[in-house]
């Protein structure tokens, strides 16, 4: 016997979906900081207390040399100043794109909180000691699966892929220090950040930093 929701519409049943129904945190964008990174730590800060899952992952959105997008979900590693930091084997379909088209662009959606916070500009790579530093904080796991590489290509068996991660397990346990050469991390250094606040009246607040030849941050409330 089907289900009486599989004689709706999708289309209606996506409509029908509620958002923003719960209380929203308020954002007063006149009394934002001058940098979008000191807003972005403010905002991570609140998603952390209020108990919002895994706010660090963010989607991370390349292009080819073509101009084919392609986007995916990763772990921020840090922020500051600088720009925003992610790391990948470069060898990986976003490695071969940053090496062809080093322009990203990074976004973040919190719904328990309605936030969304968006990034773009160039890619640039780390140098090697601190690719390494960051390959070296992951867990022997992690470690073992980077060294074997071939991230999304065709598995073939997954007997042999448990065994080729078996023996790298074993030669980073016989020697900690082992680092893939081809281990990247990568800083995004955004030209303009967005940052998004839901209202359910949809009045909702886009508040936009461009940076300026100066160094400098220009702020500009957009339209919802």
């Amino acid at each position: 016997m089907s289900d009486h929701t599989d004689r709706v519409p999708l289309r209606d049943r996506l409509r029908a979906i509620p958002t923003f129904a719960t209380e929203l945190p308020e954002f007063a964008p006149d009394r934002a900081p001058d940098s979008p990174v000191a807003l972005f730590v403010e905002w991570l800060e609140e998603a952390l207390r209020s108990g919002v899952p895994e706010p660090h992952v963010v989607n991370l959105a390349t292009a080819d040399a073509a101009g084919r997008p392609s986007s995916r979900f990763l772990i921020l590693k840090d922020v500051d100043e600088s720009g925003w930091r992610f790391a990948s084997d470069s060898t990986s379909p976003k490695g071969r794109d940053l090496a062809a088209n080093p322009n990203a662009a990074i976004a973040c959606y919190w719904p328990k909180q309605g936030r969304q916070i968006r990034a773009r500009g160039p890619v640039v790579p780390e140098p090697p000691e601190r690719s390494a530093a960051d390959f070296l904080a992951r867990s022997p796991e992690a470690r073992a699966e980077a060294l074997v590489g071939g991230q999304s290509e065709p598995l073939v068996s997954a007997e042999e892929r448990a065994a080729a991660v078996a023996r790298e397990r074993e030669r980073i346990a016989a020697a900690p220090d082992t680092v893939s050469p081809t281990w990247t991390l990568y800083t995004l250094q955004p030209e303009s950040v967005e940052f998004w606040q839901a209202s359910p009246d949809r009045r909702h607040i886009r508040l936009r930093y461009d940076r300026e030849l100066s160094g400098e941050w220009r702020r500009t409330l957009l339209r919802p």
